[in-house]
């Protein structure tokens, strides 16, 4: 199960009220019978134990997401450093939660013990959530690293990609699909530049056959492989998402990219790769066969794990050209938190446009959250006021938005800077809001956003090293039609896109994907 946010506590009479209701999914625990006539419900059937705390400290936390907490994870006896995830168990809101999250820990289990698989240590379960105890990684997400260098070649890629691929390979030996292979489920072990690279989440994989065919749609969008859309697929979609991630790698996007997921699906339908653009010229052509045929639509002509290690590109992964890819794959993969850099901008102009009414409504929810009467609250009290007010949201998704308004990076945020995460939140922008954030960027009034406007706004914002290659990329993603400048109609459609595409995550419930590829078969892209 991924990293969630927790609610408040409730009172042990509304407790009492809701144990009077039948659950709905009860079935799907283990009941076990603990002190007097109370009957508890249990979700593990084989636990290390029932009080982690007899043997763990749990320390400062280090996500959130949609179930529970992952905290900093101490052993009592030894001062080893783990990861624990706390996951509520009121949270698990249906058979299909709770089943996941027993396939997870089983398959973390079967796997074998492997330096780029993070590694399960214990399991505790107590009336109220289960813990699971796991490897550590503090070295940051594989992008981070990427961007953080400062020099990137396919040599660096290749090793990458081997990696990436052998994981693929010890799951499929041990009948295990993963499903969800994305850079985000990839972290480095610790800060050493020879850390090893690890396989974190597996919340979506399943046991399978040969020959067992999948039908249920899950997984990340931009990594997701046709056969998934069209609900008939194998082990074969882990090697197609391993093989986004490598052309990712290669030149800093992703190969099937559109403004929304229904376009995205049926730009991976076409499975159309373009190898024309920078800095596709300098890739060698080793590199470029072996992402064609990790991405042929056709999964029984698509190459497997082992023949992905086997081809020339990877089986001597340091005979891979050592060139720099230059400076446009970095910058393309920091482009993102840039535009994001733009949204925010916009966001705190949007919020000066506002109506009174909805003003002063946001001021009070501001004063409730406000606990000291400071004038400003703090990052906790934030996630703390919108946990009462029912505003519950993943760990990556509260990052971002923390990140948008608090702007100083003070660890507090003013009225100011709130009204600004409110409008995003409430979806205020209505065009005349965003008629006016379009007006403040065109300084010279000419009706469009021009390259050196769009300098001057990035320069207030920070100051971004490779800055024309930064602009020049957004220039390329939101001028559509290659005018050399953006306007209105582009601008708009920025600001209502989606999030960052390498957040896109398995948020997405299957009841999305449902009703996505439904709407892929009304359009006859299915």
């Amino acid at each position: 199960m991924g990293n969630c946010c927790v609610t408040s506590g409730k009172s042990a009479k509304k407790k009492e009220k809701k144990h009077d209701k039948p659950n709905p999914f009860s079935n799907a625990y283990s009941p076990r019978r603990v002190t007097g006539s109370e009957l508890k419900l249990y979700v593990l059937t084989n636990p290390t134990g029932h009080d982690i705390k007899q043997r763990y400290n749990l320390g400062r936390e280090l996500g959130r997401g949609e179930f529970g907490v992952t905290y900093l994870c101490t052993d009592l006896e030894t001062g080893e450093r783990f990861a624990c995830k706390s996951i509520l168990k009121k949270k698990l809101k249906n058979s299909v939660d709770i089943d996941d999250m027993r396939r997870e820990i089983e398959i973390m289990k079967h796997l074998p013990k492997h330096p780029n698989i993070v590694t399960l240590k214990d399991t505790y379960e107590d009336n109220d959530a289960v813990h699971i105890v796991m490897e550590l990684c503090e070295g940051g997400e594989l992008f981070d690293r990427i961007v953080a260098r400062g020099h990137y070649t396919e040599r660096a890629a290749a090793a990458i990609m081997r990696t990436i691929v052998e994981v693929v390979q010890v799951c499929h030996m041990n009948g295990v699909m993963h499903r969800d292979l994305k850079p985000e489920n990839f972290l480095f072990a610790n800060k050493k530049e020879t850390s090893p690279l690890k396989t974190i989440d597996f919340g979506l994989s399943v046991f399978f056959k040969p020959g067992k065919v999948f039908n249920e749609v899950v997984g990340s969008p931009w990594y997701m492989a046709p056969e998934v859309l069209k609900r008939n697929y194998g082990p074969e979609v882990d090697v197609w998402s391993a093989g986004v991630i490598l052309y990712i790698l290669l030149c800093g996007v992703p190969p099937f990219w559109a403004e929304t997921e229904q376009g995205v699906a049926q730009a991976i339908l076409r499975s159309e790769i373009n190898f024309d653009r920078d800095p596709w010229s300098k890739v060698s052509e080793k590199a470029k066969d072996l992402v064609k045929k990790m991405l042929n639509p056709d999964p029984n002509l698509r190459l497997t794990a082992q023949q992905v290690l086997e081809h020339p590109w990877l089986f001597d992964a340091k005979a891979a050209p050592n060139v720099s890819l230059g400076e446009v794959v970095r910058s393309r993969l920091k482009q993102f938190s840039v535009m994001n850099k733009l949204k925010k901008r916009a966001l705190r102009v949007i919020a000066e446009y506002i109506s009174v009414d909805e003003v002063a409504g946001i001021k009070e929810i501001f004063e409730m959250m406000d606990t000291g009467n400071k004038g400003k609250i703090t990052v906790e009290e934030l996630r703390s006021g919108f946990q009462k007010l029912g505003q519950l949201m993943n760990d990556a998704d509260f990052k971002v938005l923390t990140e948008t308004v608090d702007n100083d990076g003070d660890g507090t945020i003013n009225f100011d800077q709130f009204l600004a995460v409110s409008v995003h939140l409430r979806r205020l922008v209505n065009d005349e809001h965003l008629h006016k954030a379009f007006a403040f960027f065109d300084k010279n009034l000419t009706g469009y956003i021009e390259v050196e406007e769009l300098r001057h706004v990035l320069s207030d914002e920070e100051n971004i090293n490779g800055i024309d290659d930064v602009i020049n990329g957004i220039m390329h993603d939101v001028d559509t039609d290659k005018d050399g400048r953006i306007s209105y109609d582009e601008f708009a459609a920025m600001m209502n896109a989606g999030t960052d595409w390498r957040k896109a995550s398995r948020q997405y419930s299957r009841e999305h994907f449902n009703s996505l590829s439904l709407e892929l078969k009304r359009d006859g892209s299915l």
